[in-house]
Parts: structure tokens; sequence; C-alpha cells
């Protein structure tokens, strides 16, 4: 069986009231990745997983049922990023080498979501 390797890493990002964003947190999971917001307020994601939300159980397992909730997730924190401050968080993993690879980014700024993976190739201008 193969088995994806994956490592996820954000920028971090200032966010106006770190209490609610750590409730926002608490009530997701995010897999294996580690999430922590400082003392100073500041969000940082981290670990070896891919970047993926799912709603938190009663008993603090991922609701599996409920489905993946990570855009949803990403736009109620956009609500608590200090002005001009962005959220970048990207994703790299492969299993084996197998095609195709996975690389995907976040980006939350100005309080919209944006996504980029490598689906759309775009032609190189001369």
């Amino acid at each position: 069986m193969a088995t994806l390797q994956a490592a996820t890493t954000s920028t971090g990002a200032l966010v106006s009231d770190p209490q609610a964003v750590r409730e926002l947190c608490e009530n997701h999971c995010f897999g294996t990745l580690n999430w922590e917001v400082d003392d100073d307020g500041e969000l940082v994601i981290w670990g070896y997983d891919s970047f993926e939300v799912y709603e938190a159980r009663e008993n603090g397992l991922p609701d599996y049922d409920g489905g993946i909730v990570t855009h949803e997730f990403l736009r109620s924190l956009a609500e608590y990023l200090e002005p001009n401050e962005e959220f970048d968080i990207q994703t790299a993993g492969f299993t084996k080498c197998r095609f195709p690879v996975l690389a995907k980014r976040y980006v939350v700024r100005d309080g919209e979501v944006l996504h980029a993976d490598l689906s759309s190739p775009d032609p190189i201008d001369e």
C-alpha cells in the first residue's frame, strides 16, 4: 500500500482575536498537522501531512462524514486576520513515484481566500 508523504508549512499571520482563533482551530481537525497561536497573536500551521480541515466531533476526532471543510475554515479565519496581514499555507507531497505529485497553496488576505495547485498549466510567453 502506498502512503502519501507530505509536508505543510505556513507563514505567520497576526490575528485580531487570538482566543477566538484558538477556539476556531480547536473546533477543527488538521490531521497530524500542528497549529499555534502564540502570545503575540501570531497563527502558524505546520507538519507532515496535507492541509485538509475537518470539523471536530465532541470527542475531538475528525468528522469524516461531514467532509472536508478547508474552504469554510479559511473563510472564517479571514475575518480575524489583522489588516494588511497575509496567511500563506503551502503543501507539497508525493506517493512513491506516482503521478501527479501533490502541490497546493492557500493564501488568505484582505478577507478573501485564494487557492492554487498544479492543475492549470499556462503557456510561457516569449
